[in-house]
C-alpha cells in the first residue's frame, strides 16, 4: 500500500480549520520512513488548540505549514515499521506519543516519528487515554515536576480543559494541595479530578478571590491567559519564591506582546515582581513513559470529553473550538 487516508488542510487561516479540512478521493502517500524513525498505524488521534491555532495563524500558516498539512499531534497506535537504527520498538507493540504540530500530523491511517516522541504503551491502558497524554501530559508534568513538594499549594488556571485535568491529576500525584479555577458548570467535575479547592470565575472575579489568599502558592499554572493582569498581580497570592507559569495564550500580537513583556521587563518598568515563564512543551520520551506508568497505576486517569470517527473529525474540530470541552477530544482513525 502506498497511500492512506488522512485529513489535511490548506488554508485554514481563511473560514478556519474546521471548514477548510478534506479527504482526497485517491489517498495521500503513505509516510516513508528514515533509519531513525518508526511508522506507527494510527488508531486514535486526541486534538489540542495548538492544532487550529497555528493553522489559522497568519503568517505561520501561509509561512511555516506545509501545505497541504494532516493536523493533529497526539496519537496511540501500533507500529508498522522501524528504520534500520531503531533496536528499541518491534513491530507490532502499542506505543503513544506526538509529533511535531508544525510538520505533518497524525490525523491519517499512518504517521512517522523519531524515537524520542513516542513510548510503549503500558498493558492493559485504554488506546483512547494514551493518545489523550501528549502535548497537555507532558506540559503539565514538565511545569510541575521538580518545581513542587508535597504540601506545596498549586493554583491552576482553567481547571477542565485539556491541560488542566492533567495539571490537577498530576498535581495530586505530586502531593500537592491544588486550588483550580473553572466555571460553575464544572464545579464538581474538578473536584472529582481531586481539586481541593475551586474558585468559580463565573460567580466572583478571579482575581480578587486569589488575592483574599494572600501570598500562599508556590506555583502559578496559566491555562487560559485571562484575566490579562493575573500575572502583574500575581506578588499578591504568589509566595515570594514562587514561579508563574504560562501555558494558554491567543495567538495574537497583544497577547505575545504581553507574554514577552512579563518575561523581560523588570518591575520597576512595569513587570510582574514573581518568577514568569512562557512554557514550550519538550518532547522526550522518559516523560511519557513516567505518565504511561502513572496512567497504569490509577495515579492519573481516562478524562475524554467526547469521541469521534474518522469521518467526523471536523465536527472534532468544532467541539474544540467552543473551548468548554471537559478534558480530551479524541478521534478514531481506526476501527478496532
Amino acid at each position: 500500500m502506498t497511500t492512506m487516508k488522512a485529513w489535511q488542510f490548506a488554508n485554514a487561516s481563511a473560514g478556519g480549520i474546521e471548514n477548510n479540512m478534506f479527504l482526497s478521493a485517491t489517498g495521500v502517500p503513505k509516510p516513508r520512513i528514515s533509519d531513525d524513525q518508526i511508522l506507527v498505524e494510527v488508531y486514535s488521534a486526541a486534538l489540542n488548540p495548538v492544532d487550529y491555532k497555528h493553522a489559522e495563524a497568519w503568517p505561520i500558516a501561509k509561512t511555516l505549514l506545509p501545505s497541504p498539512k494532516i493536523p493533529c499531534s497526539d496519537f496511540c497506535g501500533r507500529v508498522a515499521e522501524t528504520g534500520s537504527k531503531i533496536d528499541s520498538f518491534r513491530v507490532g507493540e502499542m506505543v503513544f506519543g506526538s509529533c511535531d504540530p508544525m510538520k505533518s500530523g497524525c490525523l491519517g491511517e499512518f504517521v512517522a516519528v523519531s524515537k524520542n516522541m513516542l513510548t510503549s504503551m503500558p498493558e492493559g491502558v485504554d488506546v483512547d487515554a494514551a493518545a489523550s497524554i501528549g502535548i497537555a501530559g507532558l506540559t503539565e508534568y514538565q511545569i510541575l515536576n521538580g518545581n513542587v513538594k508535597k504540601g506545596d499549594k498549586v493554583f491552576i488556571n482553567g481547571g477542565s480543559g485539556g491541560c488542566g485535568v492533567f495539571g490537577i491529576l498530576i498535581a495530586k500525584a505530586l502531593g500537592c494541595h491544588v486550588t483550580v479555577s473553572c466555571s460553575t458548570a464544572n464545579i464538581d467535575f474538578c473536584k472529582d479530578l481531586g481539586a481541593d479547592e475551586v474558585l468559580d470565575y463565573k460567580s466572583s472575579d478571579i482575581l480578587k478571590q486569589l488575592q483574599e489568599k494572600g501570598p500562599v502558592f508556590k506555583l502559578v499554572i496559566d491555562n487560559v491567559g485571562t484575566p490579562e493582569n493575573l500575572y502583574s498581580a500575581s506578588h499578591t497570592f504568589l509566595l515570594p519564591s514562587g514561579l508563574f507559569r504560562q501555558v494558554g495564550i491567543a495567538v495574537a500580537l497583544g497577547a505575545i506582546s504581553r507574554a514577552i513583556c512579563n518575561t523581560v521587563l523588570p518591575s520597576f518598568l512595569g513587570g510582574g515582581k514573581r518568577k514568569y515563564e512562557f512554557i514550550i512543551y519538550k518532547m522526550v520520551a522518559e516523560d511519557l513513559a513516567q505518565l504511561g506508568a502513572w496512567l497504569k497505576e490509577g495515579k492519573l486517569r481516562k478524562v475524554i470529553d467526547s469521541t469521534y470517527e474518522f469521518d467526523d473529525a471536523p465536527e472534532a474540530y468544532i467541539r474544540l473550538k467552543t473551548g468548554r470541552a471537559r478534558g480530551k477530544i479524541v478521534v478514531h482513525v481506526k476501527k478496532n
